[in-house]
C-alpha cells in the first residue's frame, strides 16, 4: 500500500490475506485522514475541532445506514462502509480513535503514565482490536496482549519522535516522570541534551519495551500470516528502542528510524521469537 507518512510499521502488507487487504486499507485511510485533518497544515484548532466533528457526524451516518457527506467520501467513507457491511466493524472503536484526534488537538501535555495511557487506549489499541475483529479473534487474554502491544508502539513512536514533537509544542513524557529526573517541560522544549534528559528517556524506553514484551506472546496465538505479521511489528517496535540506546537516549535533536540495514536482525528475531 502506497501512503504519503513515513511508517514504521507495515500497512496491509502482503502477508495480510488479500480477502482482507482492502478492508485493512479501509480502517487506515479512515485513521490516516483523521489524523491530518488534527495534525497537518495551518488550520486553527477551531477549525480542527470542526473539521474531526464533520468527520465523525460522516461516520455516524454510514452506522445509521445513510450516505456520508461528499467531502470525504470517495476516498474514506466509501470503501469504510462497505467494510462496516461486510465484517460489521465496531464502531466504538473508530470513535475512540476520533476521540484522541481531538485530543490531541487541545491537550499538548500529560500529568502522568496512567494518563498518557488512556491516550494511547484510544489512539493506538483499537487498531489491533480491529485487526483481531477482522480475524474474528475476541477473547479477553488477546485482547489484552494486542493493547500492550499497541500501547507500546504508540509509546516508542513518542520517544522517537522527541525531535519532531517538541517544537510543535507537544510533551508527551509523563510530567511525572519528568519530575522524577529533575526536569521541567521547559528544559525539554529547550530540546537540552544532558544527562538527565538521556535518563528520562532510558526509563521511557525501559517502559515501552516492558509493555511489547508483555503482549509479545500474542504472536503464538494469532493464526498464520497475522502470527506472522505481528511478529515483525513487535520487532520493528523493539528496534526503535534498540537504536535509542545505541544512541545513548539523546534523540531531542535526532530521529532513530528503522530502515535497509535492520532488516537482517528484524527477520532474523522474528523467525526466533
Amino acid at each position: 500500500m502506497s501512503v504519503d507518512h513515513y511508517e514504521n510499521f507495515p500497512v496491509a502488507s502482503f502477508l495480510c490475506p488479500a480477502p482482507l487487504r482492502p478492508a485493512v486499507q479501509a480502517i487506515y485511510h479512515y485513521a490516516r485522514t483523521a489524523d491530518d485533518l488534527a495534525d497537518e497544515g495551518d488550520a486553527t484548532p477551531a477549525q480542527r475541532l470542526a473539521d474531526l466533528a464533520a468527520y465523525r457526524e460522516d461516520l455516524l451516518r454510514l452506522q445509521r445506514g445513510e450516505p456520508a457527506s461528499p467531502r470525504w467520501a470517495p476516498a474514506v467513507f466509501d470503501p469504510l462502509a462497505t467494510v462496516l457491511r461486510t465484517h460489521r466493524l465496531p464502531i466504538p472503536l473508530l470513535l475512540d480513535l476520533l476521540s484522541a484526534f481531538e485530543q490531541d488537538v487541545v491537550q499538548k501535555r500529560y500529568r502522568d503514565r496512567a494518563e498518557l495511557l488512556d491516550y494511547c487506549r484510544r489512539s493506538a489499541n483499537p487498531i489491533g482490536r480491529l485487526l483481531l475483529h477482522l480475524y474474528g479473534i475476541d477473547d479477553a487474554d488477546s485482547l489484552r496482549q494486542s493493547d500492550a502491544v499497541c500501547s507500546a508502539l504508540q509509546l516508542v513512536n513518542f520517544w522517537q519522535d522527541f525531535s519532531v514533537d517538541l517544537p510543535r509544542d507537544r510533551l508527551y513524557a509523563p510530567l511525572a516522570d519528568c519530575a522524577a529526573h529533575g526536569l521541567d517541560a521547559d528544559a525539554l522544549f529547550a530540546q537540552q541534551d544532558d544527562a538527565r534528559t538521556r535518563a528520562l528517556v532510558a526509563g521511557l524506553c525501559d517502559w515501552a519495551e516492558q509493555l511489547m514484551r508483555e503482549g509479545a506472546p500474542l504472536v503464538h496465538t494469532l493464526p498464520g500470516r497475522i502470527g506472522w505479521e505481528l511478529r515483525w511489528v513487535v520487532q520493528g517496535g523493539l528496534r526503535i528502542v534498540h537504536h535509542l540506546r545505541r544512541m545513548d537516549h539523546a534523540c531531542l535533536r535526532r530521529r532513530p528510524t528503522v530502515g535497509a540495514a535492520d532488516l537482517p536482525a528484524l527477520l532474523w528475531r522474528g523467525l526466533w521469537m
